[in-house]
């Protein structure tokens, strides 16, 4: 899964947000999408835990250690296959598991 000790040597990176002044005058999206290379980098920082709490305490049952690994190595088509075969809401999705993984609920 990922890199091992992944979650130790790289910092959790945040998605920046557009200026408040900008986002006042649309109804987009507001949040700045990471990079490629980012969130593949980010996919390594899976614990890799022998039972992991993410299985279960996932509220749209994600496979998330196997999404990470597939990020890392970039499979991103793969890794959207394996997230639209548990739940097809994909924007709702990465919202609340962005959420819930910046504020976990243990």
């Amino acid at each position: 899964m990922g890199k091992a000790t992944g979650f130790m040597e790289l910092d959790r990176v945040e998605r920046d947000y557009e200026p408040v002044e900008d986002r006042i005058k649309h109804f987009r999206e507001f949040l700045i999408p990471l990079d490629k290379t980012k969130v593949s980098e980010q996919g390594a920082r899976c614990m890799d835990c022998g039972i992991p709490y993410c299985h279960q305490g996932c509220p749209v049952n994600n496979l998330i250690p196997d999404w990470n690994d597939m990020i890392y190595n970039n499979k991103w088509k793969e890794a959207l296959n394996l997230l639209q075969s548990t739940n097809n809401f994909l924007n709702l999705r990465v919202e609340f598991v962005q959420h819930h993984v910046k504020h976990p609920v243990l």
